[in-house]
């Protein structure tokens, strides 16, 4: 699954024109750094695949979704739609705006139900942010075109999902804006890192004052601080090092870590296809899915736990997201309890620290029902014979249960 799988000589070369200038600052000593700067033609070439006309490298996918929110004036008092089924940045990047995250049920392609996103939308909905989850599409048009009808801007949360895309449209570049992730784990990584990419160019350039509030983002004759600053921003940098990186695994995205893993999920599908009465989750464009996990359901809880426990036992465990706390959002027990360092209670209580929101956990029941019946295997980039054999050799075993 990660793009850590294949660093090589590409990702040194890189790295080593950075060094070789002593610079690792993403801004000024032009001078010193001749010519080389990776960050910003990481973003070029970043946005020229997706088919953006603009993109915002940053430190993290977590600080592209701020920044993103940021951008697009989401703050206190507004609410925020996004799915029950994402990892926790997506929801705690809300609360860190100062908005409140309302919470939306997934369907079968394990992301945002656009019938449900049609419900929970209020006079306070500023923003919603569909979820590709595990490298497949959600149903992104629709979520556009239900946005479109309430003139709510769409924020694609594109954090696993890069490379992937939806009948030849790049992931990410459907909504207003899109973000995504390159930390140790991803698809592509830098170790760690974010984009955001757009094609509203006023938009960009606030994410670009925003993300880095010490340097100038204009050409003007005053010097540092010369342009004026038109709001408060903060520092979500990305490094010269992490930029090189990333630079080298884009060029080997497609053809080094997408390909292999379309290849291996086949095989761990056929395998996987041997299981009595499975099913596999709705993808909405095969050939657009990024291949890094392969996700599939029993028919119902109980088979599911069974034969993942004959798979753990076989050395070829499942991921089972209906225990899972950094992803699921009844097992999220800091959101259920508001749990907070903030002494007032803040992001869940108001300023005389009375609580504002409380989330019900049983609030997503037909997610919880996906969920429940759901397995999830991660596809690697390198697969060897061998742990193909004994992923086969388990599903073989988990069959005759």
């Amino acid at each position: 699954m990660p793009g850590f799988e294949i660093f090589g000589e590409k990702e040194k070369k890189e790295i080593l024109e950075v060094l070789d200038t002593g610079v690792l600052f993403r801004y000024e000593f032009p001078e010193q750094r001749k010519g080389v700067y990776k960050v910003r033609t990481f973003e070029e070439k970043f946005a020229a695949y997706c088919g953006a006309k603009h993109a915002q490298a940053v430190t993290s996918g977590t600080a592209a979704l701020k920044v993103a929110l940021a951008a697009l004036g989401v703050g206190a008092g507004d609410e925020v739609i996004t799915q029950g089924f994402t990892f926790v940045a997506t929801w705690e990047a809300i609360f860190d705006i100062g908005a409140i995250p309302v919470f939306c049920e997934v369907d079968e392609t394990l992301n945002m139900d656009p019938d449900d996103l049609e419900k929970k939308i209020t006079a306070k909905t500023k923003a919603i942010i569909p979820v590709h989850m595990m490298g497949a599409p959600a149903r992104i048009e629709e979520i556009v075109a239900v946005a479109d009808r309430h003139n709510i801007p769409v924020l694609e949360d594109t954090a696993q999902a890069a490379g992937s895309s939806l009948n030849g449209k790049k992931l990410g570049a459907f909504g207003k804006c899109g973000t995504f992730s390159f930390d140790a784990v991803k698809t592509m990584t830098t170790g760690e890192g974010g984009m955001i990419i757009t094609d509203d160019e006023e938009l960009w350039r606030s994410m670009s004052e925003y993300q880095d509030h010490g340097h100038d983002h204009a050409v003007n004759p005053g010097g540092r601080g010369g342009e004026g600053r038109r709001f408060i921003g903060f520092n979500y940098r990305m490094m010269e090092l992490q930029g090189a990186i990333g630079l080298a695994q884009l060029a080997r995205l497609d053809s080094d870590i997408i390909a292999p893993q379309k290849k291996n999920k086949a095989a761990m599908k056929e395998a996987v296809a041997k299981l009595p009465g499975v099913t596999f989750r709705n993808i909405l464009d095969e050939n657009g899915d990024n291949a890094t996990f392969l996700a599939f359901f029993l028919p119902d809880g109980e088979k599911a736990k069974k034969v993942n426990q004959v798979l753990q036992e076989n050395g070829a465990g499942a991921v089972y997201f209906a225990v899972n706390t950094w992803h699921y959002y009844p097992k999220w027990e800091h959101l259920l309890n508001g749990s907070t360092l903030c002494a007032s209670g803040w992001p869940f209580a108001d300023s005389e620290s009375r609580r504002k929101v409380v989330y019900d956990p049983e609030g997503l029941p037909k997610s919880a029902a996906i969920m429940d019946r759901l397995l999830v295997y991660q596809v690697p980039v390198k697969l060897s014979d061998e742990r193909l054999a004994q992923i086969t050799t388990a599903l073989e075993k988990a069959a005759m249960i």
